[in-house]
């Protein structure tokens, strides 16, 4: 494997970052997921724009233009013989010393790395999941913004653990009001009446580039969607449920705590909402 790293294609062996790189040292850094269809790098020019907003929200400077990160996220797929995987593309603060100072570190560090991933077996995309609420709670938007999608991701690793410990492989995450933000590593949608509704990213959501996909397929579809203020109530009373991301795509949910919802299958508007999004995934995005 060919990883990109600071200017340069190396062996998957001598991708190596120093030990006092502040992405590795404070979790100082942005990131995103992207993912590849048939040749097609979806909705990569939505993604490397909101790396370009995590970015300047923790005045990390951006070490290539749009042009530049979108050429070279191509070309980490070609020398990998891809056209069908998972592209993880990662700015960090560079190297400084062992305090805090942003400003010590000379220069950002990017690599990007193109490879594969299988994020939940194929069964749980025919029959669904069954997920828990973990005790961890999302980080408030108002101590760390949850629009940047940055390398600090220890609220959602402690979740994924406790819905593991709960033999969930998916958990949903509250606020500090008690409304549902979103999933330890998805977005959330449920289907009530008809209509689509999901957090709003006011309540903690990750603005997700999936997530944005689904309003526009909703638009195609002629189905309602809405921003709420979403509780576990609303959840268990639903008739579909379905969780979304790069990683995870569109993926049904059939049970929360315990609670069977809906008939406790996949949903019709569910498995409308996915097989729209696998159409578009060929076809909204940038060829390698």
């Amino acid at each position: 494997m060919k990883i990109y790293l600071d200017g340069k294609f190396v062996d998957e062996a001598d991708a190596k970052i120093s030990v006092f790189d502040h992405g590795l040292l404070y979790g100082d850094g942005v990131f995103e997921g992207i993912r590849l269809y048939g040749g097609n790098v979806f909705r990569l020019e939505e993604h490397l724009e909101r790396l370009e907003y995590s970015a300047k929200a923790i005045l990390l400077q951006m070490p290539l233009s749009r042009k530049e990160l979108s050429d070279v996220t191509c070309e980490t797929c070609r020398q990998n013989g891809l056209t069908d995987g998972y592209i993880r593309l990662v700015i960090t603060r560079g190297v400084g010393d062992l305090g805090l100072a942003p400003w010590l570190c000379a220069k950002p560090s990017l690599f990007i790395i193109a490879s594969k991933i299988s994020l939940y077996p194929k069964e749980h995309y025919d029959n669904g999941l069954a997920i828990v609420t973990v005790p961890t709670r999302r980080i408030n938007p108002a101590a760390l913004p949850s629009t940047v999608k940055s390398l600090n991701y220890l609220n959602n690793i402690l979740g994924k653990i406790e819905a593991k410990q709960f033999g969930a492989l998916e958990g949903i995450m509250l606020n500090d009001q008690g409304y549902i933000a979103e999933c330890t590593a998805d977005n959330i949608f449920i289907v009530h009446k008809g209509e689509l509704i999901t957090p709003a990213a006011s309540q903690g959501a990750l603005k997700g580039v999936t997530r944005s996909t689904i309003f526009s397929i909703a638009q195609e579809l002629k189905l309602p969607i809405r921003e709420a203020d979403m509780t576990r109530y609303d959840v268990w009373v639903a008739d579909e449920c379905f969780l979304t991301g790069s990683g995870a795509e569109v993926i049904p949910v059939v049970k929360l705590d315990g609670r069977v919802i809906g008939s406790g299958k996949p949903g019709p508007i569910t498995q409308q909402v996915l097989a729209a999004f696998r159409r578009r995934v060929l076809v909204e995005g940038t060829r390698i």
